[in-house]
C-alpha cells in the first residue's frame, strides 16, 4: 500500500509540468487527493463495510469533483489531471500509470449485473471530456483523443477518435504519453479522398465533352443536314454514359478503413 501511494505521488513530478514541490502536490492537486479517499473506501468497500466507502466516496466527490466508486480498482500511479466532473463507476478497472483528464466517464450502458463498466490497460491516456461506455477492454499503450465516445474494445497501441470513437494504429512510432495532441484526423483524410475523386472524375466529364464536341454531327454517316440542328440539341442535353476508370468505390483503403473503424 505503501509503495502504491508514493507511485500515486511521483507520477505527477513525472507528468504535470507544474507541479514544483510536494507540499502543493499534496494540498492542491484534486486528482491526488481523490485516490487517497478512494484507496481507504476500497480497502473497507473490500472488507464488506456496508455504507461507509459510499459516504467517503461521497466527500471526496464534494471536495474534489471527482467521483470513484468505491468498488472501481485502480492500479497504481494513477494520475488525474485537474480532474472536475471525472466519473469513474463500480465495477471499473484501472491499468497502472494511466493518465485521466478532466470531464471523463468510465461508465455503463445499462442496469445489467456483473461486470458493466471498461476495463483500462496500462500507461492509458484518456483525453478530457471523453466517455468509455460498457464492459469494454481497452489495451496498453492506448490513447483516446479528447471528446471521443469509445463503444467497443480496443487492442493495444492504437489512438481512438471521434463520436463514435474509430481506431486509429500508431504501430512502429513512440508517442510520449503527455503528447495527446497530436491526434490523426481520420475523418479528414476520408473527406479528402472523396474531393480527390470528384475532381478527377470532373476532369474525366470534361475531356469526354471537349471530344465530343470535337466531331461534327455532319461527319455522323446516315444523319441527314435537316436533322443536324436536333442531334445536336439531343447530344447537349443527354448525359454521357461511357464507363469512367477509377471510380468511387467502397473498396479504396482509406474509405472502407474509416466506415468499419479499423484504422488508417
Amino acid at each position: 500500500m505503501i509503495s502504491t501511494l508514493i507511485a500515486d505521488f511521483r507520477i505527477i513530478f513525472e507528468r504535470d509540468p507544474a507541479a514544483r514541490n510536494w507540499l502543493e502536490v499534496l494540498f492542491c492537486y484534486p486528482g491526488l487527493q481523490a485516490i487517497l479517499f478512494h484507496r481507504f473506501a476500497h480497502w473497507l468497500y473490500v472488507l464488506g463495510l456496508p455504507f461507509i466507502p459510499r459516504l467517503i466516496s461521497h466527500i471526496a466527490r464534494f471536495l474534489t469533483g471527482i467521483e470513484i466508486h468505491p468498488g472501481a480498482q485502480i492500479g497504481r500511479g494513477v494520475f488525474i489531471d485537474h480532474g472536475m466532473g471525472v466519473v469513474i463507476g463500480e465495477t471499473a478497472i484501472i491499468g497502472d500509470y494511466v493518465l485521466i483528464y478532466q470531464g471523463v466517464t468510465l461508465g455503463g450502458t445499462g442496469k445489467e449485473s456483473g461486470k458493466r463498466h471498461p476495463t483500462l490497460g496500462e500507461n492509458v491516456v484518456v483525453g478530457a471530456g471523453a466517455k468509455v461506455l460498457g464492459n469494454l477492454l481497452i489495451g496498453n499503450n492506448v490513447r483516446i483523443g479528447a471528446g471521443s465516445v469509445v463503444l467497443r474494445d480496443v487492442p493495444s497501441d492504437c489512438t481512438v477518435v471521434g463520436i463514435p470513437g474509430r481506431i486509429v494504429y500508431r504501430s512502429g512510432e513512440r508517442v510520449e504519453p503527455l503528447e495527446h495532441g497530436r491526434l490523426p484526423d481520420s475523418e479528414a483524410q476520408v473527406i479528402r479522398a472523396l474531393v480527390d475523386r470528384i475532381e478527377a472524375l470532373e476532369q474525366q466529364v470534361q475531356s469526354l465533352q471537349k471530344s465530343q464536341e470535337a466531331v461534327p454531327v455532319s461527319a455522323i454517316a446516315g444523319v441527314s443536314p435537316a436533322n443536324h440542328a436536333l442531334l445536336n440539341s439531343w447530344l447537349n442535353d443527354t448525359p454521357t454514359q461511357a464507363p469512367v476508370a477509377g471510380n468511387c468505390r467502397l473498396r479504396d483503403r482509406v474509405i472502407e478503413e474509416f466506415l468499419d473503424g479499423s484504422g488508417i
